[in-house]
């Protein structure tokens, strides 16, 4: 009833070269048409801010920022990464932060990670933490399911304080 055909058997036929050749000059085009969408796809680089640069103003972006100058202001990003030689001084706001330096002011993520070179000195509001052995902290820390809206974590927090702030000083002397 059924007869298996030659024709769809993969991989080229020894005497017959002609035929595969005719399907991959048409599917030629078809993978330069897919690979288009592609390119623009591609994440563009993070932006570093060297350790001699001294910024003093917000910065806004929904890319990825390395720091490893000084920052007199506010900063919003994708990814924050802040360097063993960075000083932050503003409240920071992004979806991973991973802090090697020193921040003085509120960070809040979803993802939040102190490196044991961390040096923080305000509260954290997260949905994750990691705290690595050797990370000096002072300050609360909360969590949160949204901790990247502002609004709602203003509303919670003078509730939520006075529960936290007694239990931070604890693990920050241990």
């Amino acid at each position: 009833m059924f007869s298996k055909s030659k024709i769809n058997e993969p991989g080229p036929k020894a005497g017959d070269t002609s035929t595969p050749s005719s399907p991959a000059a048409m599917d030629a085009p078809k993978a330069s048409t897919d690979f288009k969408p592609s390119t623009p796809k591609a994440k563009p680089s993070a932006s570093v801010l060297s350790s001699d640069l001294h910024v003093t103003g917000n910065l806004k972006t929904t890319g990825d920022i390395n720091i490893e100058g000084t920052i007199d202001g506010d900063i919003r990003a994708h990814l924050l990464t802040v360097g063993e030689t960075a000083t932050i001084r503003g409240e920071v706001i992004a979806d991973d932060v991973v802090i090697n330096g020193r921040i003085v002011g509120r960070v809040r993520g979803l993802k939040v990670r102190l490196t044991s070179t961390a040096r923080v000195e305000g509260d954290i509001i997260h949905k994750t933490i990691a705290i690595e052995s050797g990370a000096h902290f002072e300050g609360s820390v909360q969590r949160q399911d949204d901790p990247l809206s502002g609004n709602k974590a203003k509303a919670v927090a003078p509730a939520a304080a006075p529960a936290t702030a007694p239990a931070a000083p604890k693990p920050a002397e241990g």
